[in-house]
């Protein structure tokens, strides 16, 4: 069964248009090689790299292990656990399953923008040519053969499921290798791996062949950003859909981290730029934004508010002012600058990373570390938050002696902590970082990966233009 999904051919702008063919009916004239939807995802783009395996692999469990900090690890991002483009998030399924995974290669590669540029011309070929058919409701093990049937032929099409001999095999009762292919699935996606097919894992799948094809279009466009990074040497990687972190390291990643970054109205923006130093025991010097919109309505409420969570308020001159001197029931505060102490109630916690850039963001430690174990972790006000952030900074100043002249290490950099004083430690050379926002590629194996398009810069408003926020 095939099901239409598009009006109109798929096209990827620059890359010439797929061959067309009619939606909803079989096509008029023979598909490329003439072949079905769960054919054409194995389909190279002529020219491709030979590095792409052009497929995900049927059985190929991608490897995971639980962070160590978490006894239900979160899920490597919040995928379709929000609307697209804003709103309050859905109701997200309490299953543990999933971690982050401890696969060696990296998400950006030097292949990755010619690996994804060709899935997403495989994606489009699909699209095209029927789509894959939409899952009505979550199946239990119980579910009807014809159920059970649409799902076996759901997962055929992306590879997740291997072929099948007959009819009788389509619809047979649920089996180890069902759920095996849907933990696939659920792997690939960044998803909790329970091979159950809950709610969030459908409303995944049910997101669009065309849909697909556009993630995975507007990320080839992204990646182009990062091809500057230095893909044998070392290096810091922010998927920002992901909300994760991957220190890279000849090729190679060392170490993997749950991150939290922007929610939809303080997105994290795209970032190329180079970690310089690590600020132990930072101070925090609050955005007018955030003075305007959350800090006055706190003071309103509470006067006792910025005394209580060390906030001082300072003067063109530096002098410290009284807040019953401010007018709270005006913007009269943002004026002013105000400073957060440095210590435990500081919301940087105790390490920030420097990376200078025009928006003035960076990376840092949080004294909610609660945040880390949710699978919804679009959170910040745009920097980005890293769950083992002292064995990011440890890494990172891999070769800067510490205060007794041994290399920095963990200890050595809670024992900074502890001390209370704010300094600086310079990276003995700067490491290139790179938030971006990939909410589709393919790696150099095959594995075609999708997280949720939690800023909607892939999903316009029917008919209307893609565009790219900036």
């Amino acid at each position: 069964m095939l099901v239409g999904l598009l009006a109109a051919t798929v096209s990827i702008p620059g890359w010439g248009d797929v061959p067309k063919g009619r939606v909803g009916a079989a096509t008029s004239g023979p598909s490329p090689a003439g072949q079905t939807p769960a054919a054409l995802v194995q389909q190279p783009l002529p020219g491709a790299p030979a590095d792409c395996a052009n497929s995900v692999v049927p059985g190929a469990m991608a490897k995971l292990t639980a962070p160590p900090d978490h006894k239900q690890p979160p899920t490597e991002s919040g995928a379709r656990l929000s609307k697209r483009g804003g709103g309050k998030a859905q109701a997200k399924d309490d299953i543990g399953g999933a971690a982050l995974s401890d696969d060696p290669s990296p998400t950006v590669a030097p292949e990755t923008l010619n690996c994804t540029k060709a899935a997403a011309q495989r994606y489009a070929d699909i699209a095209n040519h029927g789509g894959w058919p939409p899952l009505a409701k979550p199946l239990k093990q119980s579910a009807n053969p014809g159920d059970l049937a649409i799902l076996r032929e759901r997962l055929g099409i992306e590879a997740d499921l291997g072929p099948l001999p007959n009819e009788t095999a389509r619809r047979a009762r649920w089996d180890d290798a069902l759920t095996k292919a849907l933990k696939h699935y659920q792997a690939r996606l960044g998803l909790r791996q329970t091979g159950i097919l809950d709610a969030t894992t459908l409303r995944a799948l049910n997101v669009s062949a065309a849909d697909r094809a556009r993630e995975l279009q507007q990320s080839a466009q992204r990646l182009a950003a990062a091809q500057t990074l230095p893909f044998d040497k070392r290096f810091v990687l922010v998927n920002i859909p992901g909300a994760a972190v991957e220190a890279v390291e000849g090729g190679s990643v060392v170490h993997r981290y749950t991150a939290v970054v922007g929610g939809n109205d303080h997105r994290s923006p795209q970032i190329v730029a180079k970690i310089t130093d690590i600020v132990v025991n930072p101070t925090w010097t609050l955005p007018a934004s955030i003075i305007k919109n959350e800090i006055i309505p706190k003071m309103v409420k509470n006067p006792r508010y910025l005394s209580r969570m060390n906030i001082r308020i300072l003067d063109g001159r530096g002098r410290e002012v009284n807040p019953r001197r401010i007018d709270w029931s005006s913007n009269e505060a943002t004026e002013y600058t105000l400073r957060q102490d440095a210590g435990r109630k500081n919301s940087l916690g105790t390490l920030k990373i420097n990376m200078p850039n025009k928006e003035a963001l960076y990376m840092h430690d949080t004294p909610a570390k609660s945040s880390f174990a949710q699978d919804y972790r679009f959170l910040s006000h745009g920097c980005v938050r890293v769950d083992g952030v002292y064995d990011l900074a440890m890494w990172l100043l891999d070769g800067v002696k510490g205060p007794e002249g041994d290399p920095w290490d963990v200890t050595a950099i809670k024992d900074a902590v502890k001390g209370d004083d704010t300094q600086t430690i310079k990276l003995k050379q700067a490491v290139p970082v790179a938030w971006i926002y990939l909410d589709g590629w393919e790696s150099s194996d095959g594995t075609v990966h999708f997280r949720e398009d939690i800023y909607g810069l892939d999903h316009p408003p029917a008919g209307g233009p893609v565009s790219l926020a900036k």
